[in-house]
C-alpha cells in the first residue's frame, strides 16, 4: 500500500478511500509542494478528526469526551451571571447556563462572554440548537462549555415544552418545571463531600397529584423544605428539572428553583391493592388501618452501622399485612386506629409462610387520619373520629356510631373502666369506650392508653368507635351491651 492508503487504514471517519485520496492531492496542490502525499493525508486526517465527535444523542454525552457535536431543543434559559476573574486586568467574566433536551435525556449548556450576551438576547425556550463544545462534570451531572452553537430550524425534536405540569407530563430531559402537588412524605437532610472537597447537602420529598406521585430531590440551600413542610400539605415546585434514577424519574430542585406552601388543595388519591390479593415479588401501594404497631428495633449491620426497624400491621377490607418500617421510616408517628397509605412497599416471604411488606428507602408512607383523643375516646361525644368530620377513621371504616350517636352518655363515660378508670380491675361490671382496631373474634379496642379484648358476637367495623359494657376478668371484656 501506499502512502495515502497506509494513513487511511488508521483513520476512523465516515469517508471513503477516493474522497481521503481527493482530499490529499488538494492539500498538496495548496502547499505548493511544501508537503509530499504522506504529509499531506496526515494533515487531512487530523482535520478530519477534528470534525468528529459527532453523538447521536444527548444520552451518549460523557465527561471526557474533547469535543461533542449534538442537535438539542432549548427548554430552560437561564440568566446572565457575572464574576471576578483571578486576573484584575480582565475585566469581569459572564456566563449563562442554558438547559437543552432531546427525545433520551437533557444536558446543561454552558456560554461564556460574549456568546452568554448574545445567548440572552436571541435565546428561547423551544429553539432547537446545533451544538459543538467540551463536556465535563458538573454539580448536577453533565455539563458542556459551548464553543459553537446555530439555530436548526430543519431538525424537530419531540420534547414536551409547558409552564405548568402535572406528575404524568414529566420526561426525562425537562427543566424549568411548575408543578403542584400534595406532599406525601419526607426524609431528613443528609451531607456529603464534593470532589472540590465542598459541602453539599440532599433532602427529598414525595409528592402527588391526580395524576400520579414524583420523588422529588432538594440540593443544597433548597433541603430545608424537607424539614419545613409537613406531609399533608400542598405545594408548588418551581424551576424543577427532571432526571432519572435506578429507571424511575425525579424531579430535582437547585438553588434556581423553590418549594413553596400553597393555599390550594391538591387532589391525590391512591390507587391501592387488595391485601387478600398480594403474592410475593409484588411492588404496590396498599391501605387501610392501622392494627397494631409494634416498638422501634435497633440492630447493627455488617459494615458496623446501625439499623432500625418497626412493625405494624395494616388491615383493610380484604385481610392484613404485617409491614416492616425501615430507616427513618421506624421514626414515624404510627399508633392503632391511623389510616395509612403505604406506596412502593415490596411484598416477601414472611414469618410462618405468611407474606408481609418491605418499606424501604423508596417507598412512601403517608398518614392520612390519626387515631387522636376523639377517635380514641377522650373528647368526643359527637362520636366523630379525630373530632372533625370525614376525615381519618370515620371517612375510611364507617360512619363513627354504633345507633347514630353516643349522646352525652358515651361522652360522659368515654375511655373509663370501673369507678377508677381501671381497666385491669378484674371481676368488676366496667364500661369501655375506644375504637375498633380488630373487628374479628375478640374484638378489640382501643382508647388511645391502653386496649381491651372484647368477647361479643357484635357486627362492629373496623375504625366504627363503639362502647361495651359487661365483666372485665384477666383483660377481657365478656359483653353484654356493644353499642
Amino acid at each position: 500500500m501506499g502512502a495515502i492508503e497506509d494513513v487511511y487504514a488508521d483513520l476512523d471517519a465516515d469517508v471513503s478511500l477516493e474522497e481521503f485520496r481527493e482530499a490529499v492531492e488538494e492539500k498538496v496542490e495548496q502547499m505548493g509542494g511544501l508537503a509530499d502525499e504522506e504529509t499531506a493525508a496526515m494533515l487531512i486526517a487530523h482535520e478530519l478528526d477534528e470534525e468528529g465527535g459527532e453523538v447521536e444523542s444527548v444520552a451518549d454525552i460523557e465527561p471526557g469526551m474533547e469535543e461533542v457535536k449534538f442537535v438539542a431543543k432549548v427548554v430552560g434559559v437561564g440568566d446572565v451571571r457575572t464574576f471576578e476573574r483571578d486576573d484584575e486586568d480582565r475585566e469581569d467574566g459572564r456566563v449563562l447556563n442554558v438547559e437543552v433536551a432531546d427525545e433520551t435525556g437533557s444536558v446543561r449548556i454552558t456560554f461564556w462572554d460574549k456568546q452568554a450576551d448574545a445567548g440572552e438576547d436571541e435565546l428561547e425556550v423551544g429553539d432547537v440548537l446545533r451544538i459543538a463544545g467540551r463536556p465535563k462534570e458538573g454539580y448536577n451531572g453533565v455539563e458542556v462549555n459551548v464553543d459553537q452553537a446555530e439555530p436548526d430550524d430543519e431538525t424537530d425534536i419531540d420534547v414536551q415544552v409547558q409552564d405548568t405540569y402535572r406528575v404524568e407530563d414529566l420526561s426525562l430531559g425537562l427543566s424549568d418545571v411548575n408543578l403542584r402537588g400534595k406532599v406525601l412524605d419526607t426524609d431528613s437532610v443528609r451531607t456529603f463531600s464534593r470532589d472540590d472537597g465542598s459541602e453539599g447537602k440532599v433532602a427529598n420529598l414525595k409528592l402527588g397529584d391526580p395524576t400520579g406521585r414524583i420523588r422529588v430531590t432538594l440540593w443544597d440551600e433548597r433541603t430545608e423544605a424537607a424539614e419545613r413542610l409537613d406531609p399533608g400539605v400542598s405545594v408548588e415546585v418551581v424551576d424543577g428539572y427532571v432526571r432519572e434514577r435506578d429507571g424511575d424519574l425525579e424531579l430535582h430542585v437547585g438553588n434556581r428553583g423553590a418549594v413553596e406552601e400553597i393555599e390550594e388543595d391538591v387532589e391525590y388519591v391512591p390507587e391501592t391493592a387488595d391485601i387478600a390479593g398480594l403474592e410475593i415479588g409484588d411492588v404496590v401501594d396498599v391501605g387501610g388501618v392501622v392494627r397494631s404497631a409494634d416498638p422501634k428495633r435497633t440492630f447493627d449491620r455488617d459494615d458496623g452501622s446501625e439499623g432500625q426497624v418497626r412493625n405494624i400491621r395494616v388491615q383493610d377490607e380484604t385481610g392484613d399485612l404485617r409491614v416492616a418500617l425501615w430507616g427513618e421510616k421506624a421514626d414515624k408517628e404510627i399508633a392503632p386506629g391511623d389510616e395509612v397509605q403505604l406506596a412502593d412497599i415490596e411484598i416477601q416471604d414472611g414469618w410462618e409462610d405468611d407474606i408481609e411488606g418491605s418499606a424501604g428507602w423508596q417507598s412512601t408512607v403517608t398518614v392520612l387520619g390519626e387515631a387522636g383523643p376523639g377517635a380514641a375516646g377522650g373528647d368526643a361525644g359527637d362520636g366523630s373520629a379525630g373530632g372533625g368530620g370525614e376525615t381519618g377513621l370515620d371517612a375510611f371504616g364507617g360512619d363513627g356510631d354504633a345507633d347514630g350517636g353516643t349522646g352525652d352518655s358515651t361522652a360522659s363515660t368515654s375511655g373509663s373502666a370501673g369507678a377508677d378508670g381501671d381497666a385491669e380491675s378484674d371481676g368488676e361490671y366496667v364500661e369501655f369506650t375506644g375504637t375498633v382496631v380488630q373487628a374479628g373474634d375478640p374484638i378489640i379496642l382501643d382508647d388511645g392508653e391502653q386496649t381491651v379484648s372484647v368477647e361479643s358476637s357484635a357486627d362492629v367495623t373496623l375504625g366504627q368507635k363503639v362502647t361495651a359494657r359487661g365483666e372485665l376478668s384477666d383483660g377481657t371484656l365478656d359483653a353484654e351491651d356493644v353499642f
